[in-house]
């Protein structure tokens, strides 16, 4: 999935180059990364990425020939993740007949690729013996407020009780002691028509456009039929419209490393921190700054007695943000769009 639009990562996220498109760990954009740590469980040719229509082309060009260009499904329209997974389920329905689907985000980090793909593989065992809808959740280091959990019946079963919002810090340090929680990853595996039998039974409105779009598919109306179906799809995520409302899900433990790389904050997953806590990318100067993120390119950033800062710099912006109020970042860009300051974004 390589459809949003990372306003949390603004200014460095932007809609030209939205996140997912950004070399942030110094070695590869994101994209790839995401891609490439599939290898050897996944096979290069049956490798999809859904991106927005108007990212389709920079898609294929930024890849750099890891995916066939029919494998890069464009949406009209940003409809959320659950019209982007059920579109892309109907497209291996028409190519394949049927198969595993392994869902990812492209803009995830994951530290241990080894660890990771030995869940996957564990995962694909599963929802082909099963049919039932795979998800794998994080065992959890800290009591992060910033994340989803999945509540298992009990810390050795696979089978998912709830699924719970961002909870309070008092409500996370009791979940990450019970040890039947775990971080909500955004990764499924499941058959393609698992998954459709999901839509049709819990979301027939979506389904309907679905098979609308699946019954165009390899047509000379394939095109036409995507643009004018696929905008009026409601927007809804997988988890509101499917998982939370789903029965028997299953869930596997993954300790590899992960992090969603949602907002500026996390850029402490990425690189490591100085002795005073300060993580920095590009020239820097700081004197007595503690607990600080500094982030510029083809810029000097000098910090002076300051303390949970992050400070990002790109050609046009300087952002300066309490490290604490990192997920507000987006109203900014909420701010700019309704200003009419488009050129900012």
């Amino acid at each position: 999935m390589a459809g949003g639009s990372g306003s949390r990562f603004w200014p460095l996220s932007r809609k030209a180059l939205p996140k997912q498109f950004l070399n942030l760990t110094g070695k590869e954009v994101m994209v790839n990364e995401t891609i490439d740590r599939l290898f050897p469980v996944i096979r290069r040719e049956d490798i999809f990425v859904v991106t927005s229509a108007a990212h389709t082309e920079l898609t294929f060009q930024m890849t750099k020939g890891r995916l066939a260009r029919d494998h890069i499904l464009g949406e009209p329209a940003a409809r959320n993740t659950a019209a982007c997974i059920g579109y892309a389920a109907m497209e291996l329905i028409k190519k394949y007949g049927d198969g595993i689907m392994g869902i990812f985000a492209s803009d995830h980090y994951i530290q241990k690729e080894e660890a990771f793909r030995s869940v996957l593989e564990e995962g694909i065992t599963l929802a082909e013996r099963e049919d039932k809808l795979v998800t794998i959740g994080i065992k959890p280091s800290f009591p992060a407020t910033g994340y989803g959990y999945i509540r298992r019946r009990s810390p050795e079963s696979l089978m998912v009780e709830e699924f719970v919002e961002k909870p309070d810090q008092e409500s996370a340090e009791r979940y990450l002691a019970s040890g039947s929680y775990l971080w909500n990853s955004g990764m499924f595996i499941w058959k393609a028509s698992v998954i459709l039998k999901q839509f049709e039974k819990l979301l027939p409105d979506i389904y309907e456009s679905l098979l609308a779009i699946g019954e165009s598919m390899g047509t000379a109306h394939e095109r036409e039929t995507i643009e004018r179906v696929y905008p009026s799809i409601p927007k809804i995520s997988i988890d509101y419209g499917i998982m939370e409302r789903a029965k028997d899900v299953l869930v596997l433990e993954g300790d590899f490393g992960w992090s969603d790389v949602g907002s500026l904050d996390a850029l402490g997953t990425l690189y490591p921190p100085d002795k005073n806590g300060n993580i920095v990318h590009g020239e820097s100067v700081c004197l007595d700054a503690k607990g600080c993120i500094a982030y510029g390119e083809g810029r000097l950033l000098a910090m002076v007695g300051t303390q949970d800062l992050i400070v990002a710099a790109t050609d046009d912006i300087v952002l300066v943000c309490d490290k604490n109020r990192a997920q507000d970042v987006k109203k900014v860009v909420e701010k700019l769009e309704t200003d009419g300051k488009t050129r900012y974004l």
